[in-house]
């Protein structure tokens, strides 16, 4: 399920910091139940010894004003902030929350919710092609010969892309669905030139990329691309995805 929130910030509200993914995070927890929000945060949806939170959102989308000295972001007229999930536990509540408060606060600011549109989009087939609403995130952790970790992001077109986004997905299938999906791999082919984002999440520095890709695959395993986001760190605002062309029809109904 998707959910296309209408915002618009408050004049008198500041700023907002420019790596603003874990205040959207905030949010979307502080709008749930208690006791969904604390499940959530703390288990989540177990497969072997992963955990899943299968949701995710988009960055925010419309015409912004960026402070570089200050490193932060002010959205002057209508915003639109996208969030999706399989999960309808998940996401009645928040809905049901945005619109009986008719607000979202992030940080300090406040964006007033104008509209809130759902649209349940589904993978038809065996092929789907995609857009990427927020960086999508693929990395493996290494360790140095010398000893010590470090971060291996990959990008689209590389095998161990590919590889990592189609686990992934097998694994969240499992996750929320309690058993295994139909055999077969996703295929990954990106249709333009995968541009690179550089993050911030928590101190972290996260690498992802946004770009429209073309997925082969079960077609089980390409709705929870849909629904659940594709790659890592889906809750904490990366791998937000929609059909291709589907955001100008929200924004423009």
């Amino acid at each position: 399920m998707h959910a296309y929130i209408k915002m618009r910030m408050e004049q008198s509200s500041p700023t907002i910091p420019i790596h603003y993914n874990y205040l959207i995070q905030s949010a979307i927890y502080a709008a749930l139940p208690v006791d969904t929000a604390s499940h959530l945060h703390n288990k989540g949806f177990i497969a072997g010894n992963r955990s899943f939170r299968l949701f995710s959102f988009s960055r925010l989308i419309g015409k912004f004003i960026f402070d570089s000295k200050k490193s932060t972001i002010a959205f002057p007229e209508e915003t639109l902030l996208v969030v999706t999930s399989p999960d309808a536990d998940f996401f009645l509540p928040l809905i049901n929350n945005l619109l009986t408060r008719n607000c979202l606060r992030l940080g300090k600011s406040v964006f007033n919710v104008e509209e809130v549109r759902f649209d349940r989009q589904l993978a038809e087939d065996d092929t789907l092609t995609i857009r990427t609403l927020s960086p999508v995130v693929s990395y493996s952790t290494l360790l140095r010969p010398e000893g010590g970790k470090y971060t291996c992001y990959y990008q689209p077109g590389e095998k161990d892309f590919e590889r990592l986004i189609s686990a992934n997905l097998v694994k969240k299938y499992e996750a929320f669905h309690g058993h295994q999906p139909p055999d077969g791999e996703v295929r990954l082919r990106p249709l333009d030139r995968p541009r690179l984002h550089v993050t911030t999440y928590k101190g972290t520095v996260v690498k992802g990329y946004t770009c429209r890709i073309k997925l082969n695959g079960p077609r089980e395993l390409l709705q929870m691309a849909l629904d659940a986001g594709v790659g890592s760190k889906g809750s904490q605002g990366y791998g937000c995805v929609e059909k291709a062309g589907r955001i100008l029809k929200a924004c423009n109904n």
